[in-house]
């Protein structure tokens, strides 16, 4: 670059073009603030409760702090001692004198990685003095007594919502990078930001939607779910895909996926680089998988039960008529692995064995340590949460589900892309997996209840008759068929843990296996990428820190070791099939309509 040359335009603003940009922001903003009003007022009510509930969870912490006066003068001491420190050694530091951080940010925090927060004596001292704030106050509010488990996981979740919230990363006086940005655009970044802001806020229709990636940058079809095959049956909430063989021979038994209908199935096949369902097929086996509506009010009835008889009992009906073989494997994925798990429960009531195994992707069935999703359920919140079903035609929209998800890691999924967007006026990278995660699906009031209230709230899955599913009591202990578990050891959603707690509930052989990652790239790990990889123990406990303990670490893909287990359980191999039967012929080429509706 040419001594003359900038990495930014730092020419002189057209005062006409800002005065025009600025008139365009005034008029769309007043609209917005219309629509925001109008939503405020139709929600009064339900912010009002959510309010109410989040006041008395504060108070009842405030009064138990008060009541030991002496261990809360000895944080307020400790903390004023680690500042005071602090200041001196900003002090030392103007003058040339070298000293060790009172706090220095953990390695993984991105938040302070521009060399201003460390080569800026003041933007030093405003992040030391963040980041020991905010251990003061939640060392403070979690070392309270007389709190109840729940509470006290409730008061950890909402003050480190708080702590993350108040970041100096997140405002522009405060944001070293953001300032350096500002000068070198002449303020270019803060224009192209509130424009981002107010196209997020017309998306939301003033609702605040932030872009964790360009909406137009995928289509679903023609740059993700890909893998050539037909949609060869279709049910009300679910459509039936089998894709076209690529090898001459196929296993016998066909697999068939369960995904969750909280997003849509194709996670299971984004591009082909990282597609589960293409890396299936070019090993030899006969694809199918559930692609689950994306509901309207019209479907606001359909229960648990539904999503059974019209997914995986309907699919299997309708797999064994096409390729003629009474036998498959089946695996679920999240919530459709805790689907799959009550199915097979079902259908041993009812003497079918036409499932030969069955596989679980970070799936919970034992709810009893569901992770931080627990904060959001008890029986205030989800008479809290009936009511704005309710409000809403009988449905939860998708973009409450995504912001509930995305709260568990919101440095991560909130405030980065509020700070590439709003504060350095960047588009937001295109990136498969984040279209993915902003694609989100509504779920009908019926199912979403029974779900929340049975499985986390009363953890009714785990005892023997404690559901009925068309009328049928269920017992996982009467699940037999071979089973192999895949969790993930950084999983906020569906904590390894508890899917280790799950696994034993069942009663035929299991596998288990830890990835590594989270809750998404845990599983979506294909063998090429060589990440993270995985831990195996075959020997029998109950605790999982001492089946960690004795585990047997192997790098890269699990893939590889469930492919080779799912070869065991084949059956040998036939002729490739063709998507489709006299009976069921395609509907349309895959990934289907169904997969394209869009909430809201």
């Amino acid at each position: 670059m040419a001594e003359n040359e900038t990495a930014y335009d730092i020419q002189q603003i057209d005062t006409a073009e800002l005065s025009r940009s600025l008139a365009d922001i005034a008029d769309r903003s007043q609209q917005l603030v219309k629509d925001f009003v109008a939503r405020q007022e139709s929600g009064q009510q339900i912010s009002m409760d959510d309010a109410l509930h989040m006041s008395k969870l504060f108070q009842d912490l405030y009064a138990r702090m008060m009541a030991d006066p002496v261990q809360l003068a000895q944080s307020q001491f400790a903390f004023w001692q680690d500042y005071m420190t602090l200041v001196q050694n900003t002090t030392l530091g103007m003058m040339g004198v070298d000293t060790e951080p009172v706090r220095r940010p953990d390695d993984k925090d991105k938040r302070f990685k521009h060399e201003g927060w460390e080569e800026n004596p003041l933007f030093d001292f405003i992040k030391q003095s963040y980041l020991l704030t905010a251990d003061y106050l939640h060392h403070t509010v979690t070392n309270v007594e007389g709190l109840d488990e729940q509470s006290e996981r409730k008061v950890d979740f909402y003050t480190r919502q708080f702590i993350d919230a108040v970041s100096p990363s997140n405002f522009l006086a405060t944001n070293p990078e953001v300032l350096q940005k500002t000068v070198e655009t002449r303020g270019q970044n803060l224009l192209n930001g509130l424009n981002n802001l107010l196209e997020d806020l017309e998306r939301g229709g003033g609702q605040l939607k932030v872009r964790m990636t360009d909406p137009d940058a995928f289509e679903v079809g023609e740059d993700l779910a890909i893998t050539p095959g037909k949609v060869v049956y279709q049910t009300e909430l679910a459509q039936l895909i089998q894709y076209s063989p690529s090898t001459d021979k196929v296993a016998r038994r066909p697999i068939l996926f369960i995904p969750p209908w909280i997003n849509k199935y194709y996670i299971l096949d984004l591009r082909p680089k990282n597609s589960l369902i293409k890396y299936l097929v070019d090993q030899g086996h006969t694809v199918f998988t559930l692609s689950w509506r994306n509901p309207s009010e019209a479907l606001a009835d359909k229960t648990f039960e539904d999503y059974m008889n019209e997914g995986p009992l309907a699919a299997f009906d309708a797999v064994e008529e096409i390729i003629g073989e009474g036998e498959f494997n089946v695996v679920g994925y999240c919530l459709g692995g805790t689907l799959l798990a009550s199915t097979l429960a079902y259908l041993s009531e009812k003497g079918d064995n036409r499932v030969n195994s069955a596989t679980f992707f970070t799936s919970l069935l034992d709810f009893e340590s569901p992770g931080e999703l627990e904060v959001f359920i008890d029986n205030d919140q989800l008479n809290s949460l009936e009511k704005q079903m309710e409000q809403q035609g009988g449905m939860l929209k998708g973009d409450q589900m995504a912001n509930t998800m995305a709260s568990l890691r919101s440095n991560d999924l909130i405030w980065s892309f509020f700070v590439n967007n709003y504060l350095h006026g960047e588009d937001p990278f295109p990136f498969d997996l984040l279209y993915w995660n902003q694609d989100s699906t509504n779920m009908p009031a019926r199912m979403h209840v029974f779900y929340l209230r049975k499985m986390y709230l009363e953890n009714k899955l785990r005892e023997p008759g404690g559901i009925e599913l068309n009328g049928t009591p269920i017992d996982l202990s009467k699940v037999e068929v071979p089973s192999y578990f895949i969790s993930a050891k950084e999983d906020h959603i569906a904590p390894w843990k508890a899917t280790f707690q799950s696994q034993q509930l069942l009663g035929g052989p299991v596998k288990y296996v830890l990835g590594g990652s989270g809750h998404i790239a845990g599983v979506i790990n294909p063998p090429e990428k060589n990440k993270y990889g995985f831990w195996t123990n075959s020997q029998k406990t109950n605790d999982p820190d001492e089946w960690l303990e004795g585990a047997t670490y192997t790098g890269g893909s699990w893939w590889l070791d469930w492919v080779e287990w799912l070869g065991e359980r084949s059956g040998g191999e036939v002729d490739a099939r063709e998507p489709g039967s006299s009976k069921y012929k395609p509907i349309e080429d895959a990934p289907g309509s169904y997969v394209t509706e869009r909430s809201g």
